[in-house]
C-alpha cells in the first residue's frame, strides 16, 4: 500500500481566482499519490503575498466551488476564513486535525514552496508530522527536504501560468479562455472582476 493512499491532500492557496493549472494539478497528484480526495484550502491573507488586486473571500470561493463543482473529489475548505490572520498552515493543520479527527490529511505543495519551506511558520512541526505532496515548478532547485521521508515528488504536469497572468489579462481586455474553465470565465465576466 502507498504511503499516501486515503489520505485527503490539503491543497493551499489564494485562487484568484482558480485556473486550469491549479485543476490539473490536484487531478495528477490525486492520481499519483493515491490520494482519496484534494481540499482546496482558500487563504484569505498568505503571509508571503501582497494582498493586493485579492477578491474578497466570498467570491473567490464562490469562484473556486464553480471551478470543482464537477469533481466528486474535489472540495472547497474555507476552514481559514474564521482563523487568524495572516493564515499559517501549522495552525490551521491543528484546527482541521480537531474539526475532522476521521481524516489523515496532507499536505501539497509546489517545488517553489518546498525551496522556502524553512521560512514557515513551525515548519518541522509540519514535515515531522504530516507527508507533503511537490509538484514540480519552473526553475525550482533541489532542496534540502527533497530526501525527507515525508516529501513525495509527484510526477505532474508542468504549468507556468500565474493567477497575476490570468488577471492581468483581463484588465488588458485579452482572453483567458483555455486557461480559466468555461464556467469560471463566465462567473468572472459576469460579474466583471479583474477588469480595474
Amino acid at each position: 500500500m502507498k504511503p499516501l493512499e486515503g489520505k485527503t491532500g490539503l491543497y493551499f492557496g489564494s485562487f484568484n481566482p482558480i485556473h486550469v493549472g491549479h485543476l490539473a494539478i490536484a487531478n495528477a497528484v490525486l492520481d499519483e499519490a493515491g490520494l482519496r480526495e484534494v481540499w482546496f484550502v482558500l487563504s484569505p491573507q498568505n503571509p508571503f503575498k501582497e494582498q493586493k488586486n485579492l477578491l474578497p473571500d466570498h467570491h473567490r470561493l464562490q469562484i473556486l466551488k464553480v471551478a470543482i463543482e464537477d469533481n466528486p473529489r474535489f472540495r472547497a475548505c474555507d476552514i481559514e476564513f474564521s482563523l487568524p490572520r495572516p493564515s499559517y498552515t501549522s495552525l490551521t493543520l491543528a484546527h482541521l486535525g480537531e474539526r475532522y479527527p476521521d481524516k489523515d490529511f496532507c499536505l501539497i505543495m509546489g517545488a517553489d514552496n518546498l525551496a522556502s519551506f524553512h521560512r514557515w511558520h513551525n515548519y518541522r512541526y509540519i514535515i515531522d508530522n504530516y507527508h507533503i505532496c511537490v509538484y514540480p515548478r519552473v526553475d525550482s532547485p533541489k532542496t534540502q527536504w527533497d530526501d525527507h521521508p515525508h516529501v513525495h515528488l509527484i510526477n505532474s504536469p508542468l504549468f507556468n501560468i500565474s493567477s497575476s497572468y490570468i488577471r492581468e489579462c483581463i484588465k488588458n481586455g485579452k482572453s483567458v479562455k483555455y486557461i480559466l474553465t468555461d464556467p469560471v470565465l463566465k462567473y468572472v465576466e459576469e460579474m466583471n472582476f479583474y477588469k480595474n
